[in-house]
C-alpha cells in the first residue's frame, strides 16, 4: 500500500484543486506537511493566498447552474459513483490519512475510511428526498408548497482532527442539495481533501462543483468566509476561531453553520456496570489519540464507584500501546504536532501543582521520541473550576471528579461553556431517561459513548455551536425554503384588496 501510494508524485502540481485540476498556490509561502510519528517530511507545497480563493469560487459560480439544475437522481447518481470510487480506493486513504495525522492504521481503515464511505451513500440516498411540506390549501383561496431550493457557492473550512471524515461532512450534505463548494483543510492535512476531489471528478462531478483551497487562515480562510459570492460559511474548530468567523459572515450577511469545541462529560452512576465503564471512558478519552471534539474528558462517576472506577481505568491505560501508525499491534499514534503535544503536556503539567496524576502524563522516549508521542493521562483530584476540567485540552488526557447525588453529578456534568456531546453510564431506565432529558449536548449516549452513525445529526449546544452536520438535518443547512403561493380563485378583485383601497362590494 505505501509502497504504491507515492505522496510527493500524487501532488507534484500543488497541493489547490481548482475547476478539476491540481495547481499549485500563489500565496508565495510554502507548507510542509510533516508526519507526527517520525518527524520527517511528507510533502512540501505552496500555500493558496487571495487570489487563489477568487479563482476557485469563481469556478464553483459557473459551475452552479447546471449542477443545482440537475436532477435529485443525477445527483444522487454520482454521489453512488463515489461512493464506489472511494471504496475502490480505501487503502490508500486509510494510507494517507495515517502518515499525515498519526492515527493507528486500525482507526484509519475501520472508522475513518469506512464511515467516509458510509457518508457518501448516505447522502446519495438522501438527495432523492430534498422535500418540503405537502402542498395544501391553508388560506382557502390559494395552494401553497414549499421549494428547498440550493443557496449557491458554499465556503467551508474544516480542521485538522478527521481531515477526511471533515471534508466530507462538509462537501456531501452541500453539493448533494445542488450546491458547489470551496473547502479549505487545516494546512497540517490537505492530503484526503485533495484526494476526496480527485475522486468526485473520478465519479463524474462536474469541474467546479468541488474546489480545494489549502491556506493559512489568516490569508484564505478569511478571505474564503468573506468572499461576496460565497452564500454560506460551514467551519468546525475551535470556538475562539469560530467567534472569529462568525465576525466575518455576519458582517456579510451569510448562513453560518459552525461546530465547535467540546468537553463532553461521561457521568457514572452508582448502579453502572464499572467493568463497561472503565473500558467505555478509555476508548472513548483515547480516540484518535484525546483530539475529537466529542472525546470524553470529564468522567463524572458517584462516589461509592469512584475508587473501583479511577483504578481500573489507570490500569487498563497503563496497557495501553504506543507505536507506529502502520504496525498492527499499535493501539495509540502521536499527536498531529509536536506543538499539539507540547500543548497537552503543558497543560498537565500545570495540574500537577493542583491535582494528582494517577497514570501517564509522560512524552515517552526511545523509539518514540522523534514523534509527537505523549501517554495515556488519568487525572483525579481536580476541582471542577480548574484549567484541566473546564478547558478542552484535545490530547490523551481523562479528568475524574466524584459526586454524591444525581442532581449533582448532573449539574457538573453541565457546569461548563460547552455541549457537543454527553454520556450517562446507568442500568436504572428512568435515571438514562433523565440524564438524556437534562444534559445539554447535541448527543447523548447511554452505556456507551463515541459511536456516530450517518443517518443521526451531529452538532452542539452553548458554546459548542449551532447546526448540523450528517443526516437529513443537515439539508436545513445547505437549502433555501421557500414558500410559493398560487391563487386558485381567478378573481380580479380581490376581497382583501378593499384594506388597501375601495370598499366591499
Amino acid at each position: 500500500m505505501g509502497n504504491r501510494f507515492q505522496v510527493k508524485d500524487r501532488f507534484a502540481d500543488g497541493a489547490q484543486y481548482i475547476d478539476g485540476r491540481l495547481r499549485a498556490g500563489t500565496s508565495g509561502r510554502s507548507h510542509t506537511v510533516v508526519d507526527p510519528a517520525t518527524g520527517q517530511e511528507v510533502l512540501t507545497y505552496e500555500l493558496a493566498g487571495p487570489a487563489d480563493v477568487d479563482e476557485a469560487v469563481a469556478a464553483a459560480r459557473r459551475a452552479f447552474p447546471a449542477w443545482s439544475g440537475a436532477t435529485p437522481g443525477e445527483r444522487s447518481d454520482a454521489l453512488h459513483r463515489l461512493a464506489a470510487v472511494l471504496a475502490a480506493q480505501a487503502e490508500d486513504f486509510a494510507y494517507a490519512e495515517s502518515l499525515q495525522c498519526g492515527k493507528p492504521l486500525k482507526l484509519t481503515t475501520e472508522f475513518d475510511v469506512p464511515g467516509t464511505i458510509d457518508n457518501t451513500a448516505f447522502f446519495a440516498g438522501a438527495a432523492r428526498h430534498l422535500q418540503g411540506q405537502a402542498s395544501g390549501e391553508y388560506s382557502g383561496d390559494h395552494t401553497s408548497s414549499v421549494r428547498r431550493e440550493a443557496l449557491g457557492v458554499v465556503g467551508s473550512i474544516a480542521p485538522w482532527n478527521y481531515p477526511l471524515q471533515m471534508a466530507a461532512w462538509k462537501i456531501l450534505p452541500a453539493v448533494a442539495a445542488g450546491n458547489t463548494i470551496v473547502l479549505k483543510p487545516a494546512e497540517l492535512t490537505p492530503l484526503t481533501s485533495l484526494m476526496f476531489a480527485q475522486a468526485a471528478k473520478e465519479a463524474g462531478i462536474p469541474d467546479g462543483v468541488v474546489n480545494i483551497v489549502t491556506g493559512a487562515g489568516r490569508d484564505a480562510g478569511e478571505h474564503l468566509v468573506g468572499h461576496p459570492d460565497v452564500v454560506m460559511t460551514s467551519f468546525t474548530g475551535s470556538t475562539a476561531v469560530g467567534k472569529r468567523v462568525a465576525e466575518i459572515a455576519t458582517a456579510t450577511v451569510k448562513r453560518l453553520h459552525l461546530e465547535l469545541g467540546g468537553k463532553a462529560p461521561f457521568v457514572v452512576f452508582d448502579d453502572a456496570d464499572v467493568e463497561a465503564a472503565a473500558h467505555g471512558a478509555v476508548a472513548a478519552s483515547l480516540i484518535n489519540t484525546g483530539q475529537d471534539c466529542t472525546a470524553a474528558t470529564r468522567a463524572y462517576v458517584q462516589r461509592p464507584l469512584y475508587d473501583a472506577f479511577t483504578a481500573r481505568v489507570a490500569e487498563l491505560m497503563e496497557t495501553v500501546r504506543l507505536g507506529d501508525p502502520f504496525a498492527p499491534g499499535t493501539d495509540l499514534g502521536p499527536l498531529v504536532s509536536h506543538a499539539q503535544r507540547d500543548r497537552v503536556a503543558a497543560f498537565v503539567e500545570r495540574a500537577r501543582g493542583y491535582a494528582t496524576v494517577v497514570t501517564g502524563g509522560e512524552i515517552p522516549g526511545g523509539d518514540l521520541a522523534e514523534g509527537a508521542y505523549y501517554r495515556p493521562t488519568l487525572i483525579t483530584g481536580a476541582a471542577q473550576d480548574s484549567e484541566v476540567v473546564q478547558s478542552e485540552i484535545f490530547g490523551p488526557v481523562l479528568v475524574a471528579l466524584p459526586f454524591d447525588s444525581d442532581e449533582e453529578g448532573l449539574a457538573l456534568a453541565n457546569d461548563t461553556p460547552y455541549g457537543l456531546a454527553a454520556s450517562a453510564w446507568t442500568r436504572d431506565l428512568y435515571r438514562a431517561n433523565r440524564a438524556t432529558r437534562e444534559l445539554k449536548a447535541g448527543c447523548v449516549w447511554v452505556n456507551d459513548h463515541i459511536p456516530i452513525v450517518s443517518e443521526m445529526p451531529h452538532g452542539g449546544y452553548k458554546a459548542s455551536g449551532f447546526g448540523k452536520d450528517m443526516s437529513s438535518y443537515s439539508f436545513e443547512e445547505y437549502t433555501q425554503v421557500k414558500h410559493v403561493m398560487v391563487d386558485n380563485t381567478a378573481v380580479a378583485a380581490k376581497d382583501w384588496h378593499r384594506t388597501v383601497f375601495g370598499d366591499r362590494t
